[in-house]
């Protein structure tokens, strides 16, 4: 019995070790990498979680490379890049080099479906007024309720002069014929959206352009402050969405491309790297993760300091998400 009891012992500690050793693999040890991240802040977020992973792997990983996306997608086709966490698609295909799927694989999304654009007006005007689309807002009633520097237009809180979103939104008014109803602002979008979160405090109602993941749809929230309206039916060439929080139908026209928010990486570095690959292929957000981080660089916490807190509390809170991500990614380096 006493044998026994210390063959157990033995086996239990050689267990506890080798537990402990699976937990400290790092496969990517000796291994650089070279990352891109966006132009684009509200982006960041994704690169500093996956780089954060990828440490733990063991890998040494560059500081990113701030890349517009062209470059960004022919840097990871020529090698000269791994990889990024800012793919949109399917928005970014026209970027796209030839022959691209021969060097370059796009993954899984990080966010399916979480790159959406459109119009959200204040639930209270949306129940007042029974505002379904654009087009209510050719309705007198409607046009004078949102009119706030007296022109006689619904005054909608825009994109600046250059955003792709400016050039929808123009199009927009032609097609739809609403350039006598509705006044774009194109002042600076963080300046817009202040002043209209201001007004709706005051209780004023709203009408802006937004995108997700972004900061406005945690201030403002889809179907509890603001409701998500169609694009008239007619000359409508983006389609529908199903399944939108906040959204005054189901599906919603929303007059812009949905898009999946991915990892691109350079084909033999994901071949060569079966952890990278794995945990990369794993990595997965919500747009709430997202906004709220969001929120938080809008209101100043934006360094890559800042980042890096939110990074510690976003893994301390989804501990058990994050440690399954890179037990996978060991496993599949054995």
């Amino acid at each position: 019995m006493k044998l026994l009891k210390i063959v157990l012992a033995a086996l239990c500690a050689v267990m506890i070790a080798s537990t402990a050793f699976a937990l400290d693999m790092k496969p990517g040890e000796g291994v650089t990498l070279r990352p891109a991240r966006a132009t684009w802040n509200t982006g960041f977020f994704q690169e500093a979680l996956a780089r954060r992973g990828l440490e733990e792997l063991g890998y040494e990983v560059k500081a990113p490379k701030n890349l517009q996306n062209p470059i960004a997608y022919k840097s990871i086709y020529l090698g000269d890049i791994d990889y990024w966490c800012n793919g949109n698609f399917p928005l970014h295909n026209p970027q796209l080099p030839k022959n691209f799927e021969k060097r370059a694989v796009i993954l899984d999304p990080i966010i399916k479906a979480g790159g959406m654009q459109g119009y959200l007006v204040s639930k209270k005007a949306v129940e007042e007024f029974n505002i379904k689309s654009l087009n209510d807002f050719k309705r007198p009633e409607v046009k004078k309720a949102f009119d706030l520097n007296g022109d006689g237009k619904a005054d909608l809180t825009a994109c600046p002069p250059g955003w792709g979103c400016e050039k929808v939104i123009s199009k927009h008014m032609k097609v739809y014929d609403l350039a006598g109803d509705i006044n774009p602002i194109k002042a600076s979008y963080e300046a817009g959206m202040a002043s209209a979160i201001g007004a709706y405090k005051s209780g004023k109602p709203i009408f802006f352009y937004t995108w997700t993941p972004n900061w406005t749809v945690f201030k403002l929230k889809p179907g509890q402050d603001v409701m998500w309206i169609n694009v008239p039916e007619e000359g409508d060439d983006q389609g529908t969405v199903s399944g939108v929080k906040g959204a005054v139908s189901d599906p919603l026209r929303n007059g812009f491309m949905v898009y999946d928010i991915t990892v691109v990486a350079n084909k033999k570095f994901l071949e060569k790297n079966p952890a990278a690959a794995t945990f990369l292929k794993n990595f997965k957000l919500t747009i709430g993760d997202v906004s709220a981080q969001n929120t938080r660089m809008n209101e100043g916490e934006k360094s890559d300091k800042d980042i890096a807190k939110h990074v510690d509390e976003w893994i301390a809170k989804n501990k058990a998400t994050w440690d399954g991500w890179l037990e996978a990614a060991r496993q599949a380096a054995e």
